[in-house]
C-alpha cells in the first residue's frame, strides 16, 4: 500500500457516516421459503447516481438512491426482464441495461451495485448465509464494496477480520451482544470508518457493507440484519442430488447474470459517476 493511499483513506475518517440498519423480518423470510419463493434485496452503493429499476415492465425501484438497501422482496420463481434506466428516463426510452434474470425458489441473496477498488462502478451478487447458528451466538458478515484498499475490521479494538479486499466478504460466528466496531487500514490503527455500535442479537445474521469512495471522502457503513438463524431455515442445501441439485444450479445461473452484465453496468455507471464528480 502506498503512502498516498494511506493518507487518502486516513483523511476520510472525519467524513464517514453510519447508515441506519435495515432489518429483515423472520416472518418475511419464512413466508417466502414456505411458499417456494425467493427472497431478494438490493443495495445501491454507487455514490452520486440515482436510477429507476423495472421488472417485467413494472417499476420496481423508482428513484433508487445511493446508500439505499431495500427490504427483501418475496419473488415468485421464474424469469424476470430487468431494465435499469437513469432516473426519470424510463420506461419508454432505451434502457441503460437490460437482462433476463432466472429467479429460483428458495434463494436468499443481495445484489450490490458498488465501486470496485479503483473506483469503477460494478455489480456483485452475494448469497446470504441463512444457516443455523449455535445458541447464544450471532453471525457477522463484512462485505468490502468500497473504492478503498485492503482493510481490517476490529471489534472492541481487536481485529476480527484481516486484510479484506473489494469485492470480498468474510463471515464469522460471535457471541451475541453489542459490539463496538471500526474499519482500519490493513495492518494499521488508521481508522477509515467508524467506530459504530453493532447490535448482534442471538440467532441473527448481521451483514455490514463498507461502501463509498476513499478518494471522494464519503466512505460509509450500511448494515442488514437477517433474523431466524436460531432454527434451521428451509433453504436450498448445496450438495444434494436430483431436484435439490437442479435448484442450486438455477441459483448459480441467476447469480451469474451480475457477472455477465457487469461490463454493461460499469459503462453506464462510470459515465454517470464521472459526470457527477465533475459537477
Amino acid at each position: 500500500m502506498t503512502k498516498r493511499s494511506r493518507k487518502t483513506v486516513a483523511a476520510t475518517a472525519g467524513a464517514c457516516v453510519l447508515s441506519l440498519a435495515v432489518a429483515v423480518p423472520a416472518s418475511a423470510q419464512s413466508t417466502a421459503q414456505e411458499d417456494g419463493k425467493a427472497s431478494v434485496s438490493v443495495f445501491h452503493g454507487v455514490p452520486g447516481l440515482t436510477v429507476d429499476v423495472f421488472a417485467n415492465g413494472n417499476e420496481l425501484l423508482p428513484d433508487f438512491k445511493p446508500g439505499t438497501l431495500t427490504e427483501p422482496q418475496p419473488l415468485d420463481a421464474g424469469t424476470y426482464d430487468i431494465k435499469i434506466f437513469p432516473d426519470g428516463e424510463g420506461p419508454d426510452g432505451d434502457p441503460a441495461i437490460q437482462k433476463s434474470v432466472d429467479v429460483p425458489a428458495g434463494a436468499n441473496a443481495t445484489l450490490a451495485a458498488h465501486l470496485d477498488a479503483q473506483g469503477n462502478p460494478t455489480l456483485t451478487a452475494f448469497v446470504n448465509d441463512t444457516s443455523e447458528v449455535a445458541a447464544g451466538q450471532a453471525r457477522l458478515t463484512v462485505r468490502h464494496v468500497a473504492a478503498a484498499p485492503a482493510v481490517d475490521v476490529r471489534a472492541g479494538g481487536e481485529p476480527v477480520v484481516r486484510d479484506l479486499t473489494n469485492p470480498n466478504e468474510k463471515s464469522l460466528e460471535v457471541p451475541a451482544g453489542t459490539v463496538n466496531a471500526d474499519v482500519v487500514l490493513a495492518g494499521t490503527d488508521t481508522v477509515a470508518i467508524g467506530p459504530a455500535d453493532l447490535d448482534l442479537a442471538e440467532g441473527t445474521s448481521t451483514v455490514v457493507y463498507a461502501w463509498g469512495s476513499a478518494e471522494d471522502k464519503n466512505l460509509a457503513l450500511k448494515t442488514q440484519t437477517i433474523s431466524g438463524m436460531d432454527s434451521a431455515p428451509n433453504g436450498v442445501d448445496a450438495g444434494e442430488s436430483g431436484a435439490m441439485a437442479s435448484d442450486n444450479e438455477s441459483a448459480t445461473a441467476w447469480l451469474a447474470w451480475s457477472a455477465a452484465g457487469a461490463v454493461a453496468v460499469a459503462g453506464l455507471l462510470a459515465a454517470r459517476h464521472l459526470r457527477a464528480r465533475g459537477d
